[in-house]
């Protein structure tokens, strides 16, 4: 296990837990090259975050998350009641907020699964509180309602 860690060297690249992206101590302002690298990222096994440019492999550190939602966004349905959401990320994406994959970690902090179910994604303090607007309490705990279903909020503490 060490040596597969040692194989692959470090990129020298931090990401912190807001989403900004160091390189060597020096936020990183090239929004080019940053989409770059979230393209060429992947999560492996061992929850590393790698980045494979032209053959060449190394491994970022993560503070928390590699992908922060930075904005919720909703779409109403004909009944006006919320039909979708959508979160803006970190990497200037948008996608669809798949509500099963919303679960609450350490220090209250909430998260979901973007990019097809490959990354874990933080809210950031904003989006949380767009999305905590909808949230709603029961008997087995908080939810999101949404076309008719409630979605309930997964605990963890890791």
């Amino acid at each position: 296990m060490t040596e597969q860690r040692e194989s692959i060297p470090p990129c020298l690249i931090r990401i912190d837990k807001e989403g900004r992206w160091y390189h060597q101590g020096i936020e990183m302002i090239h929004r080019e090259f940053i989409h770059l690298f979230y393209q060429n990222m992947e999560l492996d096994s061992k929850g590393r975050y790698l980045i494979t440019w032209d053959g060449d492999r190394c491994y970022v550190d993560v503070e928390d998350t590699a992908f922060v939602v930075t904005r919720v966004s909703l779409e109403r349905g004909g009944d006006r009641k919320p039909s979708r959401f959508e979160v803006r990320l970190s990497d200037d994406t948008q996608e669809t907020l798949v509500p099963d994959t919303l679960r609450v970690g350490k220090d209250h902090v909430l998260y979901c699964t973007v990019k097809s179910d490959s990354f874990p994604a933080r809210f950031a303090r904003a989006a949380y509180y767009q999305l905590a607007e909808f949230i709603e309490e029961d008997d087995l705990g908080y939810f999101l309602p949404l076309n008719g279903r409630r979605h309930h909020i997964a605990t963890s503490h890791s």
